[in-house]
Protein backbone atom coordinates (compact mmCIF):
# COMPACT_ATOMS: atom_id res chain seq x y z
CA UNK A 1 0.00 0.00 0.00
CA UNK A 2 0.95 3.34 -0.54
CA UNK A 3 -0.29 7.07 0.15
CA UNK A 4 -0.34 9.70 -2.87
CA UNK A 5 0.45 13.13 -1.96
CA UNK A 6 -1.79 15.87 -3.55
CA UNK A 7 -0.11 18.82 -1.89
CA UNK A 8 2.92 19.87 0.63
CA UNK A 9 2.42 22.35 2.75
CA UNK A 10 4.66 25.48 2.04
CA UNK A 11 7.75 25.41 4.51
CA UNK A 12 6.60 22.34 5.93
CA UNK A 13 8.92 19.46 6.74
CA UNK A 14 7.43 17.21 3.70
CA UNK A 15 9.31 20.23 1.57
CA UNK A 16 12.07 20.39 3.26
CA UNK A 17 12.79 16.78 2.35
CA UNK A 18 12.23 17.22 -1.16
CA UNK A 19 8.40 15.24 -1.45
CA UNK A 20 6.50 16.75 -4.17
CA UNK A 21 2.62 16.74 -5.58
CA UNK A 22 2.17 12.83 -6.86
CA UNK A 23 4.99 11.62 -4.49
CA UNK A 24 3.72 8.12 -2.91
CA UNK A 25 4.84 7.71 0.33
CA UNK A 26 5.12 3.83 0.84
CA UNK A 27 6.54 3.57 4.70
CA UNK A 28 7.80 5.20 7.97
CA UNK A 29 10.70 3.04 9.63
CA UNK A 30 9.55 0.46 8.03
CA UNK A 31 6.06 0.53 8.78
CA UNK A 32 3.72 0.52 6.05
CA UNK A 33 1.05 3.65 5.20
CA UNK A 34 -2.49 2.52 4.35
CA UNK A 35 -4.16 5.88 5.53
CA UNK A 36 -3.85 9.13 7.42
CA UNK A 37 -3.93 7.16 10.34
CA UNK A 38 -0.18 5.54 10.01
CA UNK A 39 0.57 8.65 8.31
CA UNK A 40 -0.34 11.00 11.43
CA UNK A 41 0.88 8.35 13.92
CA UNK A 42 4.28 7.50 12.28
CA UNK A 43 5.48 11.04 11.09
CA UNK A 44 4.81 12.55 14.49
CA UNK A 45 8.18 11.21 15.57
CA UNK A 46 10.72 14.21 15.48
CA UNK A 47 12.92 11.49 13.38
CA UNK A 48 12.31 8.97 10.84
CA UNK A 49 13.10 7.44 7.29
CA UNK A 50 10.56 7.56 5.18
CA UNK A 51 10.16 5.68 1.99
CA UNK A 52 8.79 7.29 -1.01
CA UNK A 53 8.83 7.06 -4.63
CA UNK A 54 9.47 10.92 -6.23
CA UNK A 55 9.50 11.37 -9.53
CA UNK A 56 9.21 7.69 -10.05
CA UNK A 57 12.32 7.09 -8.31
CA UNK A 58 12.26 5.25 -5.13
CA UNK A 59 14.30 7.21 -2.29
CA UNK A 60 15.00 6.67 1.41
CA UNK A 61 14.71 9.71 3.53
CA UNK A 62 16.14 10.83 6.94
CA UNK A 63 13.65 12.92 7.79
CA UNK A 64 14.37 15.56 11.26
CA UNK A 65 11.84 17.83 12.74
CA UNK A 66 9.96 18.89 15.94
CA UNK A 67 8.35 16.06 17.79
CA UNK A 68 4.58 16.54 16.88
CA UNK A 69 5.18 19.45 14.42
CA UNK A 70 2.84 18.31 11.24
CA UNK A 71 4.97 16.43 8.33
CA UNK A 72 3.13 18.78 5.78
CA UNK A 73 1.24 16.16 3.23
CA UNK A 74 -2.31 16.59 2.29
CA UNK A 75 -4.11 13.80 0.29
CA UNK A 76 -6.96 13.42 -1.92
CA UNK A 77 -9.57 12.11 1.30
CA UNK A 78 -9.19 13.22 5.07
CA UNK A 79 -8.91 9.23 5.28
CA UNK A 80 -6.09 8.96 2.75
CA UNK A 81 -8.05 6.61 0.96
CA UNK A 82 -11.59 5.24 0.58
CA UNK A 83 -13.91 5.36 3.36
CA UNK A 84 -14.88 1.65 4.67
CA UNK A 85 -18.93 0.73 3.79
CA UNK A 86 -21.06 -1.10 6.12
CA UNK A 87 -21.41 -5.10 5.78
CA UNK A 88 -24.75 -5.18 8.13
CA UNK A 89 -27.89 -5.02 6.91
CA UNK A 90 -29.44 -3.71 10.20
CA UNK A 91 -33.27 -4.53 10.68
CA UNK A 92 -33.46 -0.96 11.65
CA UNK A 93 -31.07 1.06 9.35
CA UNK A 94 -32.36 4.42 8.85
CA UNK A 95 -30.82 4.66 5.08
CA UNK A 96 -32.72 1.18 4.13
CA UNK A 97 -35.75 3.95 5.19
CA UNK A 98 -34.92 6.84 3.01
CA UNK A 99 -37.31 8.20 0.10
CA UNK A 100 -36.53 6.51 -2.87
CA UNK A 101 -35.88 10.45 -4.44
CA UNK A 102 -33.48 11.33 -1.48
CA UNK A 103 -30.20 12.43 -3.37
CA UNK A 104 -27.49 9.88 -3.81
CA UNK A 105 -24.88 10.71 -1.61
CA UNK A 106 -27.02 9.74 1.14
CA UNK A 107 -27.45 6.28 0.29
CA UNK A 108 -23.87 6.00 1.35
CA UNK A 109 -23.79 3.27 4.48
CA UNK A 110 -20.16 4.21 6.65
CA UNK A 111 -18.78 1.84 9.25
CA UNK A 112 -15.30 3.30 9.80
CA UNK A 113 -13.23 2.96 12.90
CA UNK A 114 -11.24 5.46 11.74
CA UNK A 115 -14.54 7.80 11.51
CA UNK A 116 -14.84 6.97 15.14
CA UNK A 117 -11.87 8.08 16.25
CA UNK A 118 -11.66 11.06 13.90
CA UNK A 119 -15.70 12.52 14.02
CA UNK A 120 -17.13 10.50 16.59
CA UNK A 121 -18.95 8.20 14.01
CA UNK A 122 -21.02 4.77 15.87
CA UNK A 123 -19.15 1.64 14.23
CA UNK A 124 -20.41 -1.89 14.89
CA UNK A 125 -17.00 -4.02 14.55
CA UNK A 126 -18.27 -6.25 11.70
CA UNK A 127 -16.27 -5.10 9.02
CA UNK A 128 -12.66 -4.89 11.36
CA UNK A 129 -10.14 -8.01 11.39
CA UNK A 130 -7.96 -9.10 14.57
CA UNK A 131 -5.08 -7.08 12.45
CA UNK A 132 -7.04 -3.85 12.84
CA UNK A 133 -8.01 -4.23 16.29
CA UNK A 134 -4.67 -4.64 17.22
CA UNK A 135 -3.67 -1.27 15.09
CA UNK A 136 -6.16 0.72 17.09
CA UNK A 137 -4.78 -0.67 20.53
CA UNK A 138 -1.52 -0.32 19.38
CA UNK A 139 -1.54 3.38 18.24
CA UNK A 140 -3.74 4.27 21.20
CA UNK A 141 -6.56 4.97 19.31
CA UNK A 142 -8.88 6.19 21.28
CA UNK A 143 -12.14 6.75 22.21
CA UNK A 144 -14.32 4.26 20.36
CA UNK A 145 -18.07 4.52 19.50
CA UNK A 146 -19.14 1.37 19.46
CA UNK A 147 -23.07 0.41 18.20
CA UNK A 148 -23.61 -2.38 20.03
CA UNK A 149 -27.45 -2.75 19.97
CA UNK A 150 -27.51 -5.69 22.11
CA UNK A 151 -25.12 -8.01 23.70
CA UNK A 152 -26.98 -11.38 22.88
CA UNK A 153 -24.72 -13.07 20.49
CA UNK A 154 -27.19 -14.60 18.66
CA UNK A 155 -29.87 -11.46 18.63
CA UNK A 156 -27.40 -9.16 17.49
CA UNK A 157 -26.50 -11.38 14.33
CA UNK A 158 -30.38 -11.50 13.84
CA UNK A 159 -30.79 -7.70 14.40
CA UNK A 160 -27.68 -7.05 12.14
CA UNK A 161 -27.92 -9.63 9.68
CA UNK A 162 -24.18 -10.38 9.71
CA UNK A 163 -23.05 -13.61 10.83
CA UNK A 164 -19.69 -12.05 12.61
CA UNK A 165 -21.90 -9.43 14.29
CA UNK A 166 -21.80 -11.71 17.61
CA UNK A 167 -18.49 -12.94 17.69
CA UNK A 168 -16.83 -9.42 17.08
CA UNK A 169 -18.46 -8.20 20.87
CA UNK A 170 -15.21 -10.13 22.00
CA UNK A 171 -13.18 -6.96 20.58
CA UNK A 172 -15.05 -4.97 23.47
CA UNK A 173 -13.01 -7.33 26.33
CA UNK A 174 -9.36 -6.66 23.84
CA UNK A 175 -10.30 -2.79 24.14
CA UNK A 176 -11.15 -2.50 27.33
CA UNK A 177 -8.24 -4.72 28.21
CA UNK A 178 -5.99 -2.42 26.71
CA UNK A 179 -7.32 0.74 28.15
CA UNK A 180 -9.18 2.05 25.66
CA UNK A 181 -11.84 4.38 26.09
CA UNK A 182 -15.31 3.24 24.37
CA UNK A 183 -18.95 5.45 24.32
CA UNK A 184 -21.66 2.95 23.36
CA UNK A 185 -24.68 3.48 21.70
CA UNK A 186 -27.94 1.19 21.81
CA UNK A 187 -30.72 1.43 19.20
CA UNK A 188 -33.60 -0.25 20.97
CA UNK A 189 -36.11 -1.76 18.59
CA UNK A 190 -39.97 -2.12 20.34
CA UNK A 191 -40.11 -6.12 20.95
CA UNK A 192 -36.87 -7.26 20.13
CA UNK A 193 -33.97 -6.22 22.27
CA UNK A 194 -35.92 -4.08 24.95
CA UNK A 195 -37.00 -5.19 27.93
CA UNK A 196 -35.32 -8.46 29.64
CA UNK A 197 -32.64 -7.80 26.72
CA UNK A 198 -31.85 -4.70 27.63
CA UNK A 199 -31.30 -5.62 31.31
CA UNK A 200 -29.08 -7.92 29.94
CA UNK A 201 -27.34 -5.73 27.37
CA UNK A 202 -27.05 -2.95 30.10
CA UNK A 203 -25.07 -5.37 32.96
CA UNK A 204 -22.75 -6.67 30.76
CA UNK A 205 -21.31 -3.12 29.41
CA UNK A 206 -21.65 -1.88 32.66
CA UNK A 207 -18.69 -4.00 34.07
CA UNK A 208 -16.27 -2.79 31.11
CA UNK A 209 -16.49 0.41 33.53
CA UNK A 210 -14.02 2.49 33.44
CA UNK A 211 -13.32 1.83 30.01
CA UNK A 212 -16.49 2.48 29.15
CA UNK A 213 -17.48 6.70 29.29
CA UNK A 214 -21.02 6.08 28.52
CA UNK A 215 -23.72 4.19 27.43
CA UNK A 216 -26.40 5.99 25.63
CA UNK A 217 -30.22 3.97 23.96
CA UNK A 218 -32.43 5.45 21.25
CA UNK A 219 -35.34 4.62 20.24
CA UNK A 220 -35.36 3.38 16.25
CA UNK A 221 -36.40 5.81 13.54
CA UNK A 222 -39.22 4.35 11.61
CA UNK A 223 -39.83 6.44 8.34
CA UNK A 224 -43.27 5.58 5.71
CA UNK A 225 -40.97 4.06 3.26
CA UNK A 226 -40.11 0.59 4.98
CA UNK A 227 -41.76 -1.60 2.21
CA UNK A 228 -40.16 -5.19 2.05
CA UNK A 229 -38.21 -4.46 5.26
CA UNK A 230 -38.59 -5.93 8.57
CA UNK A 231 -42.02 -5.07 10.32
CA UNK A 232 -40.70 -2.40 12.61
CA UNK A 233 -43.30 -1.17 15.50
CA UNK A 234 -42.93 2.45 16.77
CA UNK A 235 -42.84 3.21 20.12
CA UNK A 236 -45.40 4.52 21.88
CA UNK A 237 -46.19 6.20 25.28
CA UNK A 238 -46.60 3.44 27.28
CA UNK A 239 -43.84 1.47 26.07
CA UNK A 240 -41.32 4.33 25.90
CA UNK A 241 -42.22 4.88 30.06
CA UNK A 242 -41.39 0.96 29.95
CA UNK A 243 -38.57 1.04 28.53
CA UNK A 244 -37.50 4.48 30.03
CA UNK A 245 -37.74 2.67 33.47
CA UNK A 246 -35.30 0.11 33.04
CA UNK A 247 -32.88 2.77 31.61
CA UNK A 248 -33.56 4.76 34.69
CA UNK A 249 -32.98 2.33 37.32
CA UNK A 250 -29.66 1.33 36.10
CA UNK A 251 -28.44 4.63 35.90
CA UNK A 252 -29.50 4.86 39.50
CA UNK A 253 -27.56 1.65 40.42
CA UNK A 254 -24.37 2.68 38.25
CA UNK A 255 -24.30 5.90 40.18
CA UNK A 256 -24.85 4.16 43.17
CA UNK A 257 -22.13 1.87 42.86
CA UNK A 258 -19.72 3.63 39.98
CA UNK A 259 -20.17 7.21 41.02
CA UNK A 260 -21.51 7.81 37.95
CA UNK A 261 -24.74 7.57 36.25
CA UNK A 262 -22.91 5.97 32.41
CA UNK A 263 -26.35 5.15 31.23
CA UNK A 264 -28.46 7.74 29.47
CA UNK A 265 -31.63 7.73 27.72
CA UNK A 266 -32.32 9.70 24.67
CA UNK A 267 -34.48 13.16 25.10
CA UNK A 268 -36.98 11.28 22.81
CA UNK A 269 -37.70 8.62 25.72
CA UNK A 270 -38.97 11.36 27.80
CA UNK A 271 -40.95 13.57 25.43
CA UNK A 272 -42.62 10.15 23.80
CA UNK A 273 -43.48 8.72 27.69
CA UNK A 274 -44.67 12.65 28.39
CA UNK A 275 -42.30 12.81 31.26
CA UNK A 276 -40.53 16.06 32.27
CA UNK A 277 -36.46 16.05 31.20
CA UNK A 278 -33.63 15.63 33.66
CA UNK A 279 -32.07 18.39 35.43
CA UNK A 280 -28.79 19.29 33.77
CA UNK A 281 -26.77 17.68 36.77
CA UNK A 282 -28.23 14.23 35.28
CA UNK A 283 -26.35 14.32 32.32
CA UNK A 284 -22.54 14.66 34.01
CA UNK A 285 -20.39 15.52 31.26
CA UNK A 286 -23.14 15.30 28.25
CA UNK A 287 -21.14 12.89 26.99
CA UNK A 288 -23.48 11.94 23.76
CA UNK A 289 -25.19 14.92 22.81
CA UNK A 290 -24.41 13.70 19.35
CA UNK A 291 -27.15 11.07 20.03
CA UNK A 292 -29.52 13.21 21.77
CA UNK A 293 -28.54 12.77 24.95
CA UNK A 294 -29.26 16.13 27.09
CA UNK A 295 -29.57 18.49 24.28
CA UNK A 296 -32.97 19.24 25.66
CA UNK A 297 -31.80 20.47 28.70
CA UNK A 298 -28.48 21.49 27.78
CA UNK A 299 -30.08 23.89 24.72
CA UNK A 300 -32.75 25.46 27.51
CA UNK A 301 -29.44 26.30 30.03
CA UNK A 302 -27.48 28.17 27.39
CA UNK A 303 -30.41 29.93 25.89
CA UNK A 304 -31.91 31.03 29.44
CA UNK A 305 -28.76 31.86 31.06
CA UNK A 306 -27.68 34.00 27.21
CA UNK A 307 -31.16 35.52 27.60
CA UNK A 308 -30.48 36.87 31.69
CA UNK A 309 -27.41 38.73 30.34
CA UNK A 310 -27.30 42.22 29.93
CA UNK A 311 -27.56 43.25 26.04
CA UNK A 312 -27.60 46.86 25.38
CA UNK A 313 -30.09 47.87 22.67
CA UNK A 314 -32.42 45.28 22.26
CA UNK A 315 -33.96 46.70 18.65
CA UNK A 316 -37.81 45.85 17.59
CA UNK A 317 -38.05 42.64 15.48
CA UNK A 318 -40.35 40.22 14.19
CA UNK A 319 -39.46 37.00 12.96
CA UNK A 320 -40.59 33.00 11.90
CA UNK A 321 -38.50 30.53 12.97
CA UNK A 322 -39.35 26.70 11.79
CA UNK A 323 -38.24 23.54 13.66
CA UNK A 324 -39.22 19.71 14.27
CA UNK A 325 -42.23 18.72 15.89
CA UNK A 326 -40.20 17.06 18.65
CA UNK A 327 -38.69 20.05 19.38
CA UNK A 328 -41.23 22.55 18.72
CA UNK A 329 -42.62 23.11 22.74
CA UNK A 330 -39.21 23.86 23.86
CA UNK A 331 -38.41 26.64 20.87
CA UNK A 332 -41.85 28.04 21.59
CA UNK A 333 -40.84 28.50 25.49
CA UNK A 334 -38.03 30.01 24.49
CA UNK A 335 -39.69 32.20 22.00
CA UNK A 336 -41.99 33.38 25.05
CA UNK A 337 -38.94 34.22 27.39
CA UNK A 338 -37.66 36.19 24.68
CA UNK A 339 -40.94 38.16 24.34
CA UNK A 340 -41.27 38.15 27.99
CA UNK A 341 -38.41 40.07 28.56
CA UNK A 342 -38.00 41.82 25.81
CA UNK A 343 -41.65 42.70 24.09
CA UNK A 344 -40.59 44.58 21.11
CA UNK A 345 -39.46 41.23 19.94
CA UNK A 346 -42.11 39.04 18.18
CA UNK A 347 -41.67 35.20 17.47
CA UNK A 348 -43.73 33.12 15.81
CA UNK A 349 -42.78 29.41 15.99
CA UNK A 350 -43.86 27.23 12.94
CA UNK A 351 -43.57 23.20 13.62
CA UNK A 352 -42.51 21.33 10.54
CA UNK A 353 -44.58 18.15 10.41
CA UNK A 354 -41.60 15.40 8.51
CA UNK A 355 -43.80 14.41 5.22
CA UNK A 356 -40.56 13.93 3.09
CA UNK A 357 -39.42 10.74 5.61
CA UNK A 358 -43.01 10.38 7.18
CA UNK A 359 -42.76 8.09 9.86
CA UNK A 360 -42.26 8.54 13.11
CA UNK A 361 -39.55 11.01 12.22
CA UNK A 362 -39.90 14.41 14.27
CA UNK A 363 -36.06 15.73 14.66
CA UNK A 364 -34.98 19.32 13.37
CA UNK A 365 -32.09 17.87 11.64
CA UNK A 366 -34.78 16.34 9.16
CA UNK A 367 -36.93 18.55 8.42
CA UNK A 368 -36.35 18.98 4.43
CA UNK A 369 -37.55 22.39 2.62
CA UNK A 370 -40.01 20.78 0.53
CA UNK A 371 -42.40 20.98 4.15
CA UNK A 372 -41.33 24.08 4.79
CA UNK A 373 -42.49 25.48 1.90
CA UNK A 374 -45.74 23.42 1.83
CA UNK A 375 -46.42 24.36 5.09
CA UNK A 376 -45.10 27.82 5.95
CA UNK A 377 -46.71 29.61 2.85
CA UNK A 378 -49.10 32.27 3.46
CA UNK A 379 -48.40 31.23 6.97
CA UNK A 380 -45.33 33.53 7.92
CA UNK A 381 -46.15 36.64 10.28
CA UNK A 382 -42.06 37.99 9.33
CA UNK A 383 -40.02 39.01 6.24
CA UNK A 384 -37.51 36.99 7.99
CA UNK A 385 -37.43 33.17 8.40
CA UNK A 386 -35.00 31.83 10.60
CA UNK A 387 -33.79 28.19 10.12
CA UNK A 388 -31.60 26.37 12.21
CA UNK A 389 -28.23 25.18 10.26
CA UNK A 390 -28.45 21.62 11.27
CA UNK A 391 -31.19 21.39 8.73
CA UNK A 392 -28.84 22.42 5.54
CA UNK A 393 -25.58 20.67 4.41
CA UNK A 394 -21.87 21.79 5.77
CA UNK A 395 -22.62 24.00 2.95
CA UNK A 396 -25.09 26.08 4.07
CA UNK A 397 -27.52 26.51 0.88
CA UNK A 398 -29.20 22.64 0.55
CA UNK A 399 -31.82 20.51 2.82
CA UNK A 400 -31.84 16.76 2.04
CA UNK A 401 -34.67 17.08 -0.22
CA UNK A 402 -32.69 19.37 -2.43
CA UNK A 403 -34.11 22.45 -1.70
CA UNK A 404 -32.14 25.48 -1.90
CA UNK A 405 -31.87 28.11 0.45
CA UNK A 406 -31.96 30.73 -2.03
CA UNK A 407 -35.65 28.82 -3.41
CA UNK A 408 -37.05 28.43 0.05
CA UNK A 409 -36.31 32.35 0.21
CA UNK A 410 -37.88 33.10 -3.20
CA UNK A 411 -41.34 30.88 -2.97
CA UNK A 412 -42.23 32.26 0.41
CA UNK A 413 -40.90 35.88 -0.20
CA UNK A 414 -38.50 36.19 2.99
CA UNK A 415 -35.23 36.39 3.37
CA UNK A 416 -34.05 33.64 4.93
CA UNK A 417 -31.31 33.08 8.15
CA UNK A 418 -29.51 30.62 9.18
CA UNK A 419 -29.59 30.52 12.70
CA UNK A 420 -26.97 28.55 15.11
CA UNK A 421 -28.33 25.01 17.24
CA UNK A 422 -26.71 26.06 20.61
CA UNK A 423 -28.54 27.76 22.94
CA UNK A 424 -26.68 30.60 23.85
CA UNK A 425 -25.79 31.51 20.05
CA UNK A 426 -29.41 30.77 19.22
CA UNK A 427 -30.19 33.18 21.79
CA UNK A 428 -27.93 36.05 20.58
CA UNK A 429 -29.33 35.55 17.02
CA UNK A 430 -32.74 35.39 17.93
CA UNK A 431 -32.15 38.81 19.55
CA UNK A 432 -30.36 40.35 16.46
CA UNK A 433 -26.80 40.71 18.32
CA UNK A 434 -23.54 39.31 16.86
CA UNK A 435 -22.02 35.63 17.86
CA UNK A 436 -18.57 35.57 18.81
CA UNK A 437 -16.06 34.38 16.24
CA UNK A 438 -14.54 31.58 18.26
CA UNK A 439 -18.33 30.70 19.07
CA UNK A 440 -17.04 31.18 23.28
CA UNK A 441 -19.35 33.33 24.73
Amino acid sequence: MSMRVKSVEPGSPAQKAGILPGTLLLSVDGNQLNDALDYQYYTASPSFQLAATIEGRLRYLDIQKDQYTPFGCDFDSYLGDEKHSCSNHCIFCFIDQLPPCARENLWFKDDDARLSFLFGNYITLTNMSQEEVDRIIRMRISPLNISVHTTDPQLRIRMLANKRAGEVLAYLDQFAQAGITMNFQLVLCRGINDGDNLRRTLEDLQKYYPHVESIAAVPAGVTAHRKGLYPLQPYDPASAAQTLDILEEYGRKCRRELGTRLIYPGDEWYLLAGRTIPDYDFYEDFSQLENGVGMWRLYREEFLEELARPHGLVLPRKLDVVTGTLAAPLIREMAQAVHQRYPQISITVHPIRNDFFGGNVNVAGLVCGGDILAQCRGKLTSHTLCVPEVMVRTEGDMFLDDTTITQLAKELKVKVRLIPVSGAENCLALLGKPIPKDNTL
